[in-house]
């Protein structure tokens, strides 16, 4: 299915799941074919760490060219966005555990996790793509929490391995569009939680 987000204002809230952003990147690629204006918020860890998944200077670079914008980086950066109504929508993909726990108890000490306090103010949707290791773990009452909390959305997610770790859960980025889709309509993407990324592979051995 194609979608018409033109003229759509959608934020992109980037944190420190480095193993995803290249799913992330993707789908950032097609909803720009939506005609949707892209906004980039990296959290201090996304804008500053290297990992084995690339430099954090090629990602912000990579956003900025995918984008046309320069991502915001700092507090006092992701604060307006509230106040100037800057987003339709904000999506945070990936969205962490720790970003999600702290989300869930109202903290706000990253450029990402303002940019969601700000936003949220305007009664406008939030969007979280999950990626924890601890999402049927310490961080499931927190889901519970986010799942019932007003203007907050999930990208459905599911078990990325489920027999070396039975408690991370990821969610299917490519649902993106469609999530915002419904989203920005008022209503949650189902079913949420949906069968284990590989469990074709699982079951066809």
């Amino acid at each position: 299915m194609s979608y018409n987000f033109h003229g759509t204002s959608i934020g992109i809230g980037f944190t420190g799941s480095f193993c995803m952003y290249e799913k992330v990147f993707q789908a950032l690629e097609e909803l720009k074919k939506t005609g949707a204006d892209l906004l980039p918020v990296f959290s201090s860890n996304a804008s500053t760490l290297d990992s084995r998944f690339g430099a954090s200077s090629s990602f912000l670079a990579r956003a900025k060219e995918l984008t046309g914008k320069d991502p915001i980086t700092t507090i006092p950066g992701a604060e307006p966005i509230g106040p100037k109504g800057l987003m339709d929508i904000l999506v945070i993909s990936p969205c962490t555990g720790n970003t999600l726990s702290k989300l869930a108890n109202g903290i706000s000490d990253t450029p990402v996790l303002m940019a969601a306090k700000s936003h949220l103010r305007n009664n406008r949707p939030l969007v979280l793509s999950l990626s924890t290791n601890d999402a049927l773990g310490m961080n499931l009452k927190n889901i519970g929490i986010l799942l019932n909390t007003k203007n907050i959305y999930f990208v459905p997610f599911g078990q990325d391995d489920f027999q070396a770790k039975p408690n991370s859960m990821t969610a299917f980025t490519e649902l993106l569009p469609e999530t915002i889709d419904c989203a920005l309509r008022g209503k949650q993407i189902q079913p949420v939680i949906r069968s284990p990324h590989n469990a074709q592979r699982e079951n066809s051995q």
